[in-house]
């Protein structure tokens, strides 16, 4: 790998300005968007209206349930809880069946232009923080080599924009975007950008982008570190941009792949047949006020700059501050500045992966909580349309109905206690009666509630099934009628032992919050599901007593009672081996084996899909092959980067800009580390002494660096071609 006097891993500059937006004053409100579906009222009537007479049918079956001799408190209590929770439900329901139509319709396509390749670049977007770098550019590699066999690699420009903390990751990034330049021949088109501070997190990486870069790019497309987009699918999203001129973004649907543990295969299973179902009812009546998911989407560049400028929240963390969950406010915010945010989940060819694990969904959902939450100081911005804020809702509920859940089962639990323990009321206070009043409840509609509210649960799943089974292809690629009904079962019985899990997971994570305990941002692990037995009981050990409490006192007031609380009594108790058996990979290639939780995309894999795990498992090779010729396992980055004289003179070029005096504040980290490596004598005895936070500083600062190569003997006479560039 030689590197040239001519090397830049950026391109030339063109700023765009991206002002911060108010969300107190609202610009002029425009007019509809030419590209938004006809008859959206009529559409909106039948979901919405559809849900809400169907809520009021639950609610007045409920009050006739609880209040057989008058509502108590705590039935009235109950009743609340249960329209809430039964309003969510019911929308589901009914987008879910604009959803089935739209799908047996061929629909989710009306953006999708033909026409010749894209006239202007697109800024392809990878924002990365301390992932592996190895699996980022594998699928780079892929998405370019799909491209170039289109002819059309040269509309689209890669930007690998590194926000990674830890020093050794950033080494080998670095290494990894030199090579993956030098295999493709990319020098004009394959761009490496490393920020020495994160600021405002992934929102704010990618706002730098636009302020540097954004005017040389009509449009960019954002992909996540496990997101992978075949060639045609994102000529075909440019073209259909440059058609309709009024729209600021298109969201993709991703398809869930390459999930091996058996809990990543659940959530590929049913990303692949219930998510179409799901993904075209919100897009059927969402229309122009569509949503955005952080990723996988196309974004006019000028759309975004101008509107999607994110302020800091009022308030100390977790409510104030910078905003985590920032793809809702930027669709919400472009949309209130007149662009159209559409989906289209009939177009093909947009893939992501799943969390391994149970322990690793509830890491994710941590931090996707606390931003969720943040939408609540959003909720009041002016000039937000409504659609907008009930997206914002829609974020918002996706986690405190989990605590509404619990509060549910609890206040049935009560009033169970309630008829069993408390003695009739001979003497009511108020008025006066014949006969005793018993606190009682209706069994018998009581259970017709209960299947109701299934109905409204499973249904959607069956017509996802039925979409995948009048398709031969997407049949078979599940495992033909027999497979796809078996999985079927198979997923929503484990799915529903995990749900009590997840709901006292979110509802602990929902108090925490609200205590003000901030989540933080961690990376997230996106291969193995195996995690140590001790680690799966610190985090369920609450979840197992609180299952054995219920379950004991369920019995203690009735057989009945324990036995309906069964699958969530069920569902705690086993959290740990539920945990434990669902994130081994070994149960997951098993049923993979047997015809079970099968996809279509693991039968016949797309080819940009095969590409990147082919590159991926020959990154692994690599690195073994180097490990068995006598190189450490994980070198450390300032080894690899004082060994090799080429990576050192490209680092020294791709150095973010130096510390203004008298404008930027001081870097602690950097003076202590250069202190430290001023009374060193030699880097191997000073280098484990830093901090990671020390030796990222000290590999950002040209002066700490060249001090780093001088006690380094060996560094301090690179090859003479390096030493050019170095000069």
């Amino acid at each position: 790998m030689d590197v040239d006097v001519t090397f830049r891993a950026l391109p030339a500059e063109a700023p765009l300005p991206m002002p911060t937006q108010s969300l107190r004053h609202a610009p002029k409100r425009a007019g509809r968007p030419v590209s938004s579906p006809r008859a959206m009222g009529l559409r909106r009537l039948l979901v919405i209206g559809g849900a809400i007479v169907m809520t009021g049918f639950g609610a007045r079956e409920m009050y006739r349930v609880l209040a057989v001799n008058g509502a108590t408190p705590l039935a009235i209590f109950m009743l609340a809880v249960f329209v809430a929770l039964f309003a969510w439900i019911a929308l589901s329901f009914t987008s879910a069946i604009a959803g089935f139509l739209s799908v047996m319709a061929g629909g989710g396509r009306r953006l999708v232009a033909p026409g010749p390749l894209p006239s202007a670049k697109t800024a392809l977007l990878m924002p990365t923080y301390n992932e592996s770098p190895a699996r980022i550019m594998a699928g780079l590699e892929a998405i370019d080599e799909a491209l170039r066999g289109l002819h059309a690699s040269e509309c689209f420009d890669i930007f690998i924009l590194s926000d990674t903390t830890l020093p050794e990751a950033w080494i080998e990034e670095e290494k990894a975007f030199l090579e993956l330049r030098e295999r493709t021949g990319g020098a004009g088109r394959i761009f490496y950008r490393h920020r020495a501070k994160n600021t405002a997190r992934k929102a704010g990486n990618i706002a730098e982008w636009v302020g540097r870069f954004g005017g040389a790019y009509p449009h960019f497309l954002i992909l996540d570190a496990d997101s992978v987009m075949r060639g045609d699918t994102l000529v075909a999203l440019v073209r259909a941009m440059e058609a309709h001129p009024d729209v600021g973004l298109i969201q993709t649907l991703p398809i869930i792949t390459g999930g091996t543990t058996l809990f990543a295969r659940m959530q590929q299973f049913a990303g692949r047949v219930y998510g179409p179902v799901i993904a075209h009812g919100i897009a059927w009546w969402h229309g122009a006020e569509g949503n955005y998911w952080g990723h996988n989407a196309l974004i006019r560049t000028v759309a975004f700059a101008e509107h999607a400028g994110l302020p800091e929240l009022s308030g100390r963390k977790p409510f104030g501050g910078h905003i985590m969950s920032h793809d809702f406010i930027e669709a919400a915010l472009m949309r209130r500045g007149g662009w159209a945010i559409h989906m289209m989940p009939g177009l093909e060819g947009s893939y992501e992966e799943s969390p391994p694990s149970l322990m690793d969904l509830a890491v994710r959902d941590r931090r996707w909580c606390q931003g969720n939450l943040q939408h609540i100081g959003v909720l009041p911005a002016r000039g937000l349309y409504w659609v907008s804020r009930m997206h914002l809702l829609t974020g918002i509920g996706s986690y405190i109905t989990a605590p509404l859940w619990l509060l549910f089962l609890l206040s049935g639990i009560l009033i169970a206690l309630q008829a069993r323990f408390i003695p009739p009321d001979y003497f009511p206070a108020v008025g006066k009666s014949l006969f005793p009043q018993w606190p009682v409840i209706d069994p018998v509609r009581a259970m017709w509630v209960f299947i109701g509210t299934m109905a409204l649960l499973l249904v959607p799943k069956v017509l996802g099934m039925f979409t995948v089974m009048v398709r031969r292809d997407l049949r078979r690629g599940c495992g033909g009628f027999l497979g796809l009904f078996v999985s079927l079962i198979l997923e929503t019985l484990i799915a529903g032992l995990m749900a009590p899990v997840v709901m006292l997971t979110q509802s602990i994570d929902v108090v925490a919050i609200l205590l003000g305990r901030d989540s933080g941002w961690n990376a997230q692990r996106r291969d193995d599901g195996g995690i140590p037995l001790r680690d799966i009981v610190r985090l369920y050990r609450r979840h197992t007593i609180l299952g054995v409490l219920l379950g004991v006192g369920a019995w203690a007031v009735s057989p009945y009672l324990a036995l309906w609380m069964l699958p969530v009594v069920l569902g705690l108790a086993l959290a740990v081996p539920l945990a434990s058996l669902t994130g081994r990979r070994s149960l997951g290639v098993g049923l993979r084996q047997i015809g079970l939780l099968r996809i279509p995309e693991e039968i016949h894999p797309p080819e940009v899909l095969q590409r990147s795990a082919a590159l991926y498992r020959q990154a692994g090779a690599t690195q073994t092959g180097a490990t068995q010729a006598g190189a450490q396992p994980g070198l450390d980055g300032v080894a690899m980067l004082m060994h090799d004289p080429a990576l050192l003179a490209a680092h020294r070029r791709m150095l973010p800009p130096g510390r203004r005096p008298g404008i930027d504040p001081l870097n602690v980290a950097l003076l202590t580390g250069s202190v430290k490596l001023a009374e060193a004598d030699c880097i191997e005895t000073v280098w484990p002494t830093l901090t990671a936070a020390e030796k990222a500083a000290i590999l950002t600062d040209e002066r700490a660096l060249e001090r780093l190569v001088a006690l380094h003997g060996a560094g301090a006479k690179p090859e003479s071609q390096s030493a050019r560039i170095a000069r």
